[in-house]
């Protein structure tokens, strides 16, 4: 059984950073591509980034090099840096990962963490 679990949320000021995780289970981790979404308020769910298997990674263009994805496959762990959050960075943060198969894709997502840009 596939679970993600992000933890990391909270609140924080203008400028502030965050780093926030995802704890991965029940596949092979090392193996899978992972990605950070977010849901701002009333918006549409949008691609943060995501980190290829071999560490490779990709960056929404509006993030302006302001975040970071990485991964420690030893400990089945992927992270977001968050630094220089904005107000407009608002909102629930995912974890997702995904299988592509030959006549569907899988895909499983965390529950969520809230960050919340506030003075």
């Amino acid at each position: 059984q596939v679970q993600l679990v992000e933890s990391g949320g909270g609140l924080v000021q203008p400028g502030g950073s965050l780093r926030l995780s995802c704890a991965a289970s029940g596949f092979p981790f090392s193996a899978y591509a992972m990605a950070w979404y977010r849901q701002g308020p009333d918006q549409e769910r949008e691609l943060v980034g995501n980190i290829s298997s071999g560490g490779e990674t990709k960056y929404g263009d509006s993030l302006q090099g302001r975040f970071t994805i990485s991964r420690d496959n030893a400990k089945n762990m992927v992270y977001l840096q968050l630094n220089n959050l904005k107000p407009e960075d608002t909102a629930v943060y995912y974890c997702h990962t995904w299988l592509i198969r030959r006549r569907d894709t899988l895909k499983w997502w965390g529950q969520g963490t809230q960050v919340t840009v506030a003075s």
